[in-house]
């Protein structure tokens, strides 16, 4: 028995060695023991869900600009063309010029809308260069010496005054530029006063000028003159068989004819957007002031006629004016003033064989 428990003694002995031998060599490698897994919890955590992110706020998306167009370029400033001259014709009768009457010839450069022909010579002559009123009114008197009048706007003058014909002549007007002492006139109408008659020649108030719109009216002791509107159209007085208005050209020019008596051009022109820049005239799109360009011939005055141009026709007419001045200028308004456009009741009227007293004019160069 004795060696069995001997035997069983050694195997107890050499299996406790092992074991401590084996439990001995983890510390020596210095081995790590597998961590203990933690129990899992019967509920787990609900899970924390991020807050949402505030929105930012949404800008309006700016609007697409539009592409700029390129700007155009600009163009060359060129001279307005100038208009062609017109055609005209003497007008006189075939018996009295045969060589002249009825031939056509143009206008001249320098009048290109506003000329006549003279029969005698056979030639085209400008309006504005003989006896007559153009512009702010420059006139040219009986003597051949222009000068000025420039009267006042809204205000009746007498043009002329002898024993059986008087003409007044209404001034338009605007105020003249700064530091002017005057203001800017230009003749709008004529009223011709003969043997118990009243002939009125005036140009319509116009805003947009047309040349080929006519802005002529004409009016016989109060009843309109009518004319076709073709050159050369012509009509008769019934009541006066010896007055006749013919048409100088389709629109805006007449020849008015008293028989041995008086012969009256009237062209209706503008102030042009050219002439109102260089002369400052300052005018508005509202009103183009149309006027009156006129040529005089009397037949039948006596010596003793007056009135602004009248007065040069006289025998003893004697020219004060500086010819060296730039604007000779009439003055003595008050001498020529009427009270009404079909009144000749100016201080030196002549008409009906009555004289007032009064003395004549001032002539005062500017």
């Amino acid at each position: 028995m004795a060696p069995r428990l001997s035997a069983l003694a050694m195997a107890a002995l050499l299996l406790l060695a092992a074991v401590t031998v084996a439990a001995a060599q983890p510390e020596k490698q210095g081995a790590q023991l597998p961590k203990p897994t933690p129990a899992k919890p019967e509920h787990p955590p609900p899970k924390l869900q991020p807050k949402p992110a505030k929105p930012e706020p949404q800008l309006p998306k700016p609007k697409p600009k539009p592409n700029p167009e390129p700007a155009p370029k600009p163009k060359p400033h060129l001279p307005k063309p100038k208009p062609e001259p017109i055609k005209v014709k003497c007008q006189e009768n075939h018996k009295q010029y045969p060589y002249c009457s009825g031939r056509t010839m143009k206008c001249p450069a320098t009048c290109p809308a506003s000329c006549y022909v003279d029969c005698g010579t056979c030639k085209p002559v400008c309006v504005c260069n003989v006896p007559g009123a153009c512009g702010d009114p420059r006139f040219i008197g009986g003597d051949g010496n222009a000068f000025y009048f420039h009267g006042r706007k809204d205000a009746d003058f007498c043009v002329l005054s002898d024993r059986d014909l008087h003409i007044n002549a209404h001034f338009i007007g605007k105020s003249g530029a700064t530091g002017m002492s005057r203001d800017f006139t230009w003749i709008q109408a004529i009223a011709v006063l003969f043997d118990g008659h009243l002939l009125y020649v005036g140009a319509r108030k116009t805003t947009t000028w047309d040349d080929d719109v006519d802005s002529l009216e004409l009016v016989l002791d109060g009843k309109p003159v009518l004319l076709p509107e073709d050159a050369d159209a012509t009509w008769t007085s019934t009541a006066v068989p010896e007055l006749s208005v013919t048409r100088t050209k389709a629109a805006n020019g007449v020849l008015v004819v008293l028989a041995g008596r008086f012969r009256i051009r009237a062209n209706a022109v503008p102030i042009t957007e050219e002439d109102s820049r260089v002369h400052q005239y300052g005018v508005t799109v509202d009103d183009c002031l149309a006027h009156l360009d006129l040529a005089f011939k009397f037949d039948a005055l006596t010596a003793d006629v007056h009135g602004v141009v009248g007065q040069t026709y006289r025998s003893d007419y004697v020219n004060k004016f500086d010819v060296k001045a730039s604007m000779p200028t009439l003055r003595g308004d008050h001498n020529f003033t009427t009270s009404g456009l079909f009144t000749a009741d100016c201080t030196v009227s002549r008409f009906g064989h009555g004289r007032r007293n009064g003395g004549d004019a001032a002539l005062v160069a500017e």
